[in-house]
């Protein structure tokens, strides 16, 4: 999964990168490039690490994140570089300034939001009129018209496409375009210090409910300097600002949510991990996850509730306690499954 940090000048998106990534770069406005920072952040699961004890393994792999910090606009405007690059990622970050600003500007979330769901409407809506004018044109595939038509409709109604509801055929024909605004959106507020522990005040968490955005708070320079630490020293520091955890916990379970993953899990003696997967997923296109092989050939999986198997202590006596199943290609695999799959290529 790849999630692109997006925002306004001034508003810390690069010191939350490091936050939220453990890896330092530079920031503040010389730090403007037309290139984004990437990075591959491991996502915690102590389901993992439980199975781990149980099979001791050759290897350990969770699931994992990249993030990509992408090029910010100028003055108080995204330039087209922004726009492009965020049509690179499968979700978008964006970065909320809820401090004072250097120049003595006190913080305004709710237009930054504003303001970003107005360039990102506009952006969509010229991709979708130079293509309905297209189609218009040569009438080579009048469904696909129909449904840009629709789109265009929306967009000059100033509505987010991720509000539209689009059936499985239609996902498929827009797919290509990577509208921003069809884009699940997680809205990150960047706060001081002494804020890092308070609740977001409501006229945001009202704006991002009713636009259907993901929300969490965090102090950018004070999760980068925890993200840093040893992690037997994290808790302590955490205690002391009045956290339970890491901003990297919170963001990741959030953007989880958002984007409706959950986490397949396979554990043996080579190797425990966890893959994240759409929810709803049905067996044979999770088989896939792991191997083309294996979705070609699927003949059934093998499932144990990662509770079950934790407390039995084994496959074999959760099989014996009838909490083993076997299930065929109509199964949608759920949050937590410990499976294996059996298949014939």
């Amino acid at each position: 999964m790849k999630i692109g940090l997006v925002g306004f000048p001034g508003c810390g998106k690069s010191t939350v990168f490091g936050a939220l990534t453990g890896r330092r770069v530079e920031t503040g406005y010389a730090s403007r490039s037309s290139s984004a920072h990437l990075a591959v952040v491991k996502v915690p699961d102590p389901r993992v690490d439980a199975l781990a004890e149980l099979y001791s393994p050759k290897k350990i792999t969770y699931a994992e994140i990249e993030f990509r910090d992408l090029p910010g606009g100028h003055d108080a405007e995204l330039d087209r570089t922004s726009l492009n690059a965020m049509r690179e990622v499968d979700a978008l970050c964006q970065v909320l300034r809820g401090f004072e600003s250097e120049a003595g500007d006190a913080p305004d979330a709710l237009r930054e939001i504003i303001d970003l769901e107005a360039e990102t409407l506009l952006a969509d809506l010229q991709v979708a009129e130079a293509r309905v004018e297209r189609l218009r044109k040569d009438r080579s595939n009048p469904r696909e018209l129909a449904l840009l038509e629709r789109i265009q409709e929306a967009l000059e109604a100033e509505t987010p496409l991720r509000s539209m509801e689009l059936g499985e055929e239609e996902q498929r024909l827009v797919a290509g375009y990577a509208f921003l605004t069809r884009k699940p959106l997680l809205l990150v507020l960047n706060v001081p210090e002494d804020d890092a522990a308070l609740e977001i005040a409501e006229p945001i968490r009202v704006a991002a409910k009713e636009r259907g955005l993901g929300l969490v708070s965090l102090s950018g320079p004070v999760e980068m300097d925890i993200a840093e630490l040893p992690v037997a020293e994290q808790p302590e520091f955490l205690e002391s600002l009045g956290l339970k955890e890491p901003a990297s916990g919170r963001f990741v379970r959030a953007a989880f949510a958002l984007i409706d993953l959950i986490s397949m899990l396979t554990a043996g003696p080579d190797e425990c991990r966890a893959w994240p997967i759409r929810r709803g997923t049905f067996a044979p296109k999770a088989a896939g996850r792991i191997h083309s092989d294996i979705e070609r050939g699927f003949i059934r999986v093998e499932v144990t509730a990662f509770e079950d198997l934790i407390e039995l202590g084994s496959e074999a006596r959760c099989r014996d306690a009838g909490k083993l199943r076997v299930e065929g290609k109509e199964y949608e695999v759920c949050d937590g499954d410990v499976v294996h799959f059996r298949f014939n290529v």
